[in-house]
């Protein structure tokens, strides 16, 4: 029998894998989708991130990030990164090392989606495959989670987002994050001759109307050539429990906040290993506790910025303070780093 049938063959599904194989572990990805994968991103990996990465010995090409800018017109406020730089990777190169890094120790991968989900006391069945355990790691939108009856309540204020790639020299070594009373854009170095610009936004309008609410970032990329834009969200997901039986939650589909504090890989990697270790363990009934633990300070300062974000009188207080208090930004971004 499978030890471990995940999925997902998307970031916390594939380090699901790659931590299985690691200990010993039968590990099959069940993923629709051919390698390499692509998503709406914003495609900065903080210091931690990268550091989770590397112990799993992913090493992905990209453009290291020496901090995070706010940015609002003229104003600007920098924080550097403490210790090792983050990086900026394209999704598919990120996707390509990851997928890689599976295979060579011998994760293998299937296509197919995994919907439905049949458990009994020793082992949990999808797709025709049998295994011990399963890791749902299918992203914002789980079907799993949703199969499980594990879907949380909605509420709060629906976000979205937005990404582009343009063909211009990086202007930056940070994460620019530039913002208007309509939301966020995101500017990521990932190479010599690209950047990436996200936008996070409550609006549902078409890229070229958000970037407008930018105008000094919309010159910097006017008559650029641009990639297409890619989407997502909702952003904002819940889930009643991070396990279900023989089934554990992690990545996105464990649940999520808000893409504004740029941590989405490296908590997908942490909840990933932290389900397997539960699993390698035979205790998987510590998952959702450590899911919190790992989870609770992003939680809260994201949640935190995001009730700040969304009031037009508090939104643009944000560079104005953290301009004033350099210190205190600094502090803040180490903290999410």
């Amino acid at each position: 029998m499978i030890d471990l049938l995940i999925a997902g063959g998307g970031p916390a599904g594939l380090a699901a894998a790659i931590r299985a194989a690691s200990l010993g572990m039968e590990a099959v990805v069940v993923e629709p989708r051919t390698a390499p994968v692509d998503k709406a991103c914003g495609e900065g990996i903080m210091p931690s991130g990268m550091a989770a990465l590397r112990a799993l010995g992913v090493e992905p090409a990209g453009h290291p990030l020496r901090g995070i800018r706010y940015v609002e017109g003229a104003r600007s406020a920098a924080a550097v990164f403490r210790g090792a730089a983050g990086l900026g990777v394209r999704r598919t190169a990120l996707h390509t090392a990851l997928h890689a890094r599976a295979v060579e120790l011998g994760v293998r991968i299937v296509p197919g989606k995994v919907a439905k989900v049949r458990q009994d006391h020793d082992r949990v069945g999808a797709c025709g495959l049998t295994a011990r355990w399963l890791i749902a790691a299918d992203g914002l939108h789980s079907p799993v989670r949703r199969g499980l009856g594990l879907d949380g309540p909605g509420g709060g204020a629906r976000r979205y987002g937005l990404r582009r790639h343009y063909r211009v020299a990086p202007w930056t070594e940070y994460v620019e994050v530039h913002w208007s009373r309509h939301g966020e854009a995101y500017v990521t170095p990932l190479a010599n001759g690209l950047v990436g610009v996200a936008v996070l936004s409550g609006e549902r309008r078409a890229y070229e109307s958000q970037l407008a609410a930018f105008p000094g970032l919309a010159a910097l990329l006017l008559g650029r050539e641009a990639g297409p834009v890619r989407g997502a969200g909702p952003l904002r997901q819940r889930a009643r429990a991070q396990r279900a039986g023989r089934v554990l939650l992690a990545g996105d589909a464990a649940g999520y906040v808000d893409a504004l504090t740029g941590e989405g890989v490296a908590l997908a990697v942490a909840t990933a290993g932290a389900a397997v270790d539960s699993l390698a363990a035979g205790r998987p009934e510590d998952y959702p506790a450590s899911w919190a633990r790992l989870t609770r300070r992003h939680r809260l300062l994201t949640a935190a910025l995001l009730s700040v974000a969304r009031r037009p009188a508090t939104a643009r207080m944000i560079v104005p303070a953290a301009h004033r208090a350099p210190a205190l930004f600094g502090a803040a971004v180490r903290a999410l780093q």
